[in-house]
């Protein structure tokens, strides 16, 4: 009896942190952040900060608790979001909708993630991947990864090649200009050359090792 009810508490130790809503990004553990945990939520508002999500954790039938409502700013992670791409998100997005986050990152009260929306039984779509498919975007630094991380690159590969979907097919942000000229003013712009910068440290660092 003692042994269970000790092993009882091990699991609620373990299991607490998930079985209750975190109210505020600072509720959420480093170590989730750094282990890039995906959380859900029901999406309330879509403001220019970011989305506005209700957390809903991962429930145990017997743990049972009254919390108050509180919402937490989940920002696209890697994207510049135009004008567009905020009408875009009202019109596709519906209230209440559920959502999945997966953390990268924490700046004071907002949360940097990688955010997915099921699309029928078996598909879910990233957030942030459409909106530059789109064109309804611009590709930004993910805040909260280390730009000289593997997973850094990894994501960041993957939005750019959105992003050059985009500017290919002449959607969206891109559209009216030629396929060079809108190259030559992604060169052009400082943040890109940041970024291939970086990319090409990064590329030189992992090929020392």
């Amino acid at each position: 009896d003692l042994f269970q009810g000790v092993h009882l508490l091990l699991s609620l130790s373990i299991f607490t942190p998930l079985s209750k809503p975190f109210t505020s990004a600072l509720d959420i553990p480093v170590k989730f952040v750094e282990k890039n945990v995906k959380l859900r939520g029901t999406l309330h508002h879509i403001t220019e900060k970011g989305l506005e999500v209700e957390h809903i954790p991962i429930s145990i039938p017997f743990i049972t608790s009254i919390q108050r409502k509180c919402l937490l700013l989940v920002r696209l992670a890697g994207v510049e979001l135009a004008p567009s791409g905020m009408a875009w998100l009202q019109q596709e997005l519906k209230p209440r909708q559920m959502v999945w986050f997966q953390l990268l990152g924490r700046d004071d009260l907002a949360l940097e993630c990688l955010v997915l929306v099921n699309k029928g039984r078996f598909l879910s779509v990233c957030l942030n991947e459409e909106i530059l498919r789109q064109g309804l975007g611009r590709t930004a630094r993910i805040e909260g990864l280390h730009h000289d991380s593997r997973l850094y690159w990894k994501l960041h590969k993957r939005l750019l090649r959105a992003e050059l979907r985009a500017l290919k097919k002449n959607k969206g942000i891109w559209k009216g200009e030629s396929y060079s000229e809108r190259i030559r003013d992604r060169i052009s712009n400082n943040k890109f050359v940041r970024t291939l910068k970086q990319f090409a440290s990064w590329l030189r660092s992992s090929i020392s090792r």
